[in-house]
């Protein structure tokens, strides 16, 4: 089935304690596209400066990703981050950021992908996030990420949103921050009563913990020696989830309890290099393997 994201198209400066890489390719959306394209193909809404450099677009324009509503704003700036990482690695550092085209109004939704079922809407303004679904004709599945940013400044517009989407993936820092709870049991149950049918709540190294109507599921992370980079590993875990949804059609809990699987898997791909470097190097028969390395550590008889 169709699969439609929008969200963050940058370019990142990252350090951590295995180097370091300047100007690379990066923002929420394209991370997420580049796990989701391995089970569905993907329609990307975004937009970008007239400085975007055309080999960060024919990254973009070579894989199963449809670009028509990729927008290049004359005049504008693409959007900016630097980060650092130290120790574990368990949280960026920013350096700087520079919100440029992120600052101004929202990208349009192309007619031809209105009709979009499947539906992420990463980290941005809820009100634009809101703004793109009006755009949409008949979704049958939409997900939204939000960060501590919206929570503490745009809690009303946020809680608007929620009201409105059929699923949160969300980290657990902001999980906690939105719902007031420390119990991720307990988080996950007051995350559903703001509208949601389900909650994904990502625990970094620990997992993730699935909250839905019939309980709740927690999957650990997959275990890796490679951890060279974080940044985008909850962008890549999203399009991991929501591209197997696509891909069979289905949101149920067994379906999201699978999907959360795959979404760990291409989660922990990502982290093994540099931007997208890892990524670009492997194929759904990597996933489909190390999915099925990974569920074999989780059968106990």
């Amino acid at each position: 089935m169709s699969l439609l994201v929008t969200g963050s198209i940058g370019i990142d400066t990252v350090k951590t304690p295995h180097g370091s890489a300047d100007d690379v390719l990066g923002g929420t959306a394209v991370y997420f596209s580049f796990a989701a394209r391995h089970f569905t193909s993907v329609r990307l809404v975004g937009v970008v400066g007239d400085d975007f450099p055309e080999k960060h677009r024919a990254i973009l324009a070579r894989r199963e990703i449809d670009l028509a509503g990729l927008e290049t704003r004359a005049g504008s700036k693409t959007f900016r981050w630097s980060g650092n990482y130290h120790g574990a690695m368990n949280e960026a550092e920013t350096a700087s950021v520079s919100l440029n085209v992120l600052a101004e109004a929202g990208p349009k939704v192309p007619a031809a992908f209105a009709d979009s079922e499947f539906v992420f809407l990463a980290n941005t303004h809820p009100v634009l996030q809101r703004e793109l679904l009006s755009q949409l004709t008949s979704p049958k599945l939409t997900v939204c990420d939000t960060m501590n940013l919206w929570i503490d400044n745009e809690r009303d517009e946020l809680l608007k949103t929620l009201s409105m989407v059929d699923g949160i993936i969300i980290n657990d820092a902001e999980a906690r921050q939105l719902t007031g709870c420390i119990n991720f049991v307990d988080v996950g149950e007051a995350l559903l009563s703001l509208g949601p049918k389900f909650a994904v709540i990502k625990k970094g190294e620990h997992g993730a913990l699935l909250v839905t109507a019939d309980g709740p599921t927690a999957i650990p992370a997959f275990p890796t020696k490679m951890v060279i980079d974080p940044t985008g590993a909850g962008d890549s875990f999203a399009g991991g989830v929501l591209g197997y949804l696509a891909e069979c059609g289905a949101h149920d809990t067994a379906a999201l309890r699978r999907a959360i699987v795959r979404g760990t898997i291409c989660s922990s791909f990502a982290i093994e290099g540099f931007s997208l470097d890892r990524v670009l190097q492997i194929g759904r028969a990597d996933i489909d393997k190390r999915v099925r390395e990974f569920t074999g550590m989780l059968r106990i008889e």
